[in-house]
């Protein structure tokens, strides 16, 4: 098996740990790559991503510990840019400036009905059923369309190599307000997975919401990654890191599950190029 890690959070955003720190566990882990994901700037004031004016000292450490390192694992240089219309620039620019090696495009802020306010999937319950009463009047189809609505786009415009937790919309949900089973939402899902069938883009399977215990399953889970394997639709692994010691939790089980849903294979990224590898 190939481990590597391209979706790693440092402390330039809201990772809890230095880059370096997350190399010389990973060169312990026998790790061959670790991909550098920090969240991207973005004109929308919150607490988890980077700073504009960090952002080039960001990208020269990368470099330099891509350089010092070379010998012993490779590290490549990325951000988690998130997608929210009119808003964040676009990843192609993002990529232009700052040199990126590959690209991961998420959806954590959802623009809402209500002008200039976001629905915020992350962080504590209360985010997501005050978004819902609030921003969309307690209208849950209409917010998690909203969702999809919204990677849908990203994925035809923006083109990022990875999908990051693309159905993340289910995280604060917790069988709450709407069942996975319903016919509407596994439309949605349906509407998405046709759309990255028209594109080059890989879905991860992010093991992050088990090991927070935020999700009962992954993002995306077994039902979700067997349609995709109906469609061939490329799939790789991310555990989200945001700790050196987060670096490859669940990363087996993730493997397991996608052998389970009819892959023999996952794509990883090896020297600037997209490949892929056994599992």
């Amino acid at each position: 098996m190939t481990y590597f890690s391209y979706h790693t959070h440092t402390n330039y955003c809201d990772g809890k740990a230095e880059a370096e720190a997350f190399i010389k566990r990973a060169i312990e882990l026998q790790m061959k790559a670790v991909g550098f994901s920090s969240h991207a700037p973005f004109p929308v004031e919150v607490s988890w991503n980077m700073d504009e004016n960090r952002l080039m000292s960001y990208v020269n450490e990368i470099r330099a510990l891509s350089d010092k390192y070379q010998d012993e694992i490779d590290v490549y240089l990325s951000l988690e840019l998130d997608y929210i219309p009119g808003v964040t620039k676009p990843f192609a620019q993002r990529i232009m400036d700052c040199g990126l090696d590959y690209t991961i495009g998420s959806v954590h802020l959802v623009k809402s009905p209500v002008e200039n306010e976001f629905l915020f999937l992350d962080g504590p319950d209360t985010n997501y059923s005050h978004g819902l009463e609030c921003f969309y009047e307690g209208d849950i189809k209409k917010m998690v369309k909203d969702y999809f609505s919204q990677i849908n786009e990203m994925i035809l415009v923006q083109k990022p190599d990875i999908i990051g937790h693309i159905d993340k919309i289910k995280m604060n949900n917790k069988a709450r307000y709407f069942s996975e089973e319903e016919k509407w939402y596994q439309d949605l899902l349906n509407e998405s997975i046709a759309v990255l069938k028209e594109t080059d883009c890989i879905v991860e399977i992010n093991t992050r919401g088990l090991y927070t215990k935020k999700s009962p399953a992954f993002y995306p889970d077994f039902s979700f990654a067997k349609t995709c394997k109906k469609n061939n639709i490329p799939m790789t692994i991310s555990t989200d890191a945001h700790h050196p010691d987060e670096l490859l939790l669940y990363f087996d089980d993730a493997a397991k599950m996608l052998k389970e849903s009819g892959y023999d294979s996952i794509r990883i990224y090896d020297k600037g190029k997209w490949k892929d590898a056994g599992i």
